[in-house]
């Protein structure tokens, strides 16, 4: 499968272990670099990685979570995983709901905190959860994260990273962050 000549799905080199579906944010898509480099350690970890690339210009009115749910109910459908993970990036951690009316383990980045679906979604789902975000960021909460984090999910929370988990005018630290994540994630899913 590709989406203007990308590949969106791929596949570890041993058995898989389930299924890993990446939801994007609204102007961050899948190949951007926190997104890739969690597909990097999916595979790394044997899931097979299913992307959703979308154009968020065609939501129009419809209410996000209820088009964000479309997108991943219609990735899934012919899908036969025992073990799906979802991961989220912004505009895709509108998901949350989805992922915990089925259990499932997620990882968001910088998921919308201040948004009350998505907080409440989060902290009801009994998956294993890790949480990324930073506190340059409008659309995390650090207390929300704080107390997610004291009701079991795991969180990274960057001090001087922004909603793409980035310093701006600072090269260096932004590839620091996206090292820390990177390494978080690739332990959540030591866990998982």
């Amino acid at each position: 499968m590709t989406f203007g000549g990308l590949p969106t799905r791929w596949e570890p080199t041993g058995p898989s272990r389930g299924l890993a579906l990446v939801a994007p944010g609204r102007a961050y898509p899948p190949s951007a670099p926190l997104l890739d480099f969690a597909r990097l350690a999916l595979l790394q970890h044997g899931f097979t990685v299913q992307q959703i690339w979308w154009d968020s210009t065609t939501r129009g009115d419809e209410d996000p979570e209820a088009w964000v749910r479309r997108h991943v109910e219609a990735a899934l459908v012919e899908e036969d995983a025992d073990h799906v993970l979802l991961v989220g990036k912004s505009l895709g951690t509108r998901a949350a709901s989805y992922a915990a009316e089925r259990g499932l383990d997620a990882i968001w980045l910088t998921p919308l905190l201040v948004e009350p679906e998505v907080s409440e979604a989060i902290a009801a789902n009994a998956g294993r959860q890790l949480l990324v975000g930073g506190r340059g960021d409008d659309l995390w909460d650090a207390a929300i994260a704080h107390e997610l984090a004291e009701n079991g999910c795991a969180v990274l929370e960057v001090p001087d990273a922004d909603h793409g988990m980035a310093t701006p005018g600072d090269a260096v630290r932004t590839a620091e962050i996206h090292l820390e994540v990177a390494r978080a994630v690739e332990a959540h899913l030591s866990q998982v």
